[in-house]
C-alpha cells in the first residue's frame, strides 16, 4: 500500500510539473514561445510601429497580411533571420464547421470566451488569440460564460509582451460567409468577431514551432569543430 501511494505521489508531481510547464518561454530577442499552439509571438505587440514600418500599427487587413507575410525578424541570440511570419488564424472552435450564430458562451466562433476556462471548448486552439488571450494570460472577456457583464474584464495581463494594445487584432483568417470580411479578436472585450477588410485594426505576427529547437552551439563547440577541421586539413596535407 505504501509503495502505491508513493507511486500514484510520483505521478501526481510528473502531472503538475508537466502543467507548469505548459506556458510561455521567453525565448530572448524579443521571442514568446508558446508551447501549447507551438507558436512564436513577437514580445512587442505592436512591432509594425516600433520597428519604423507604419506610424501607429493601424492597418487594414491587405495590408496587415502584406506586412507579416513580408516581416524578417533577425533573432540576435540565435543570429538568424527569420521571414516565415504570418497573423494568428481562426479555425472552427469545435474542431469541424465554423459556428457563425453570436453566444457568450464560447460555443460559437463569434462572440465573447471563446476557449476560455469554464467553457464547453475550453483550452481550445481553433483560435490563436482568443487561446492566448484566456488561457496564456488569464484575461476575461466583458461578459461571463451566463452572459453577465463581470468586472476585471480586458487587457489586466500583458504577460511578457509590450505594447499589447486594449483595442482590436485582425486574424490572417478570411470571414467565408462575406469574401469582403475577416475575423478579428477585441482584446479590450475579449470577443471574437468580423468586419470589412477596409477598416484599420492592429497586426500581431506569429511564427510556427520555436526557435530554440535547433540550439546555437556555444563556443566551446564552435572551437572544437574548427580544431577538428584543421586537424583534419593537416592529416590530409600529410598523406599528400
Amino acid at each position: 500500500m505504501q509503495k502505491k501511494r508513493l507511486i500514484l505521489a510520483l505521478l501526481a508531481g510528473v502531472a503538475m510539473s508537466g502543467a507548469a510547464q505548459a506556458a510561455l518561454h521567453d525565448r530572448g530577442s524579443g521571442l514568446i514561445y508558446d508551447d501549447v499552439l507551438n507558436l512564436t509571438w513577437l514580445a512587442d505587440a505592436n512591432y509594425a510601429k516600433t520597428s519604423g514600418y507604419d506610424a501607429d500599427g493601424l492597418m487594414t487587413w491587405a495590408n496587415a497580411v502584406t506586412w507579416a507575410d513580408n516581416l524578417v525578424y533577425h533573432d540576435s541570440v540565435r543570429n538568424v533571420d527569420y521571414s516565415d511570419w504570418r497573423l494568428p488564424t481562426v479555425s472552427p472552435i469545435n474542431g469541424t464547421a465554423f459556428n457563425y450564430n453570436y453566444s457568450a458562451s464560447g460555443t460559437t466562433d463569434y462572440g465573447y470566451n471563446v476557449s476560455a476556462p469554464g467553457t464547453a471548448y475550453a483550452g481550445g486552439k481553433g483560435s490563436e488569440m482568443a487561446h492566448l488571450f484566456f488561457n496564456d494570460l488569464g484575461n476575461k472577456a466583458y461578459y461571463n460564460a451566463s452572459g453577465t457583464p463581470q468586472s476585471g474584464y480586458g487587457v489586466t495581463n500583458a504577460g511578457p509582451f509590450q505594447n499589447l494594445q486594449s483595442y482590436v487584432y485582425w486574424s490572417g483568417t478570411e470571414y467565408a460567409p462575406s469574401s469582403g470580411s475577416a475575423w478579428y479578436f477585441y482584446t479590450s472585450q475579449g470577443v471574437q468577431n468580423y468586419d470589412g477588410k477596409g477598416y484599420n485594426y492592429y497586426a500581431w505576427a506569429v511564427r510556427p514551432g520555436d526557435v530554440a529547437a535547433a540550439p546555437v552551439p556555444e563556443a566551446e563547440s564552435y572551437a572544437l569543430l574548427a580544431l577538428g577541421m584543421g586537424l583534419t586539413g593537416w592529416l590530409a596535407r600529410r598523406r599528400g
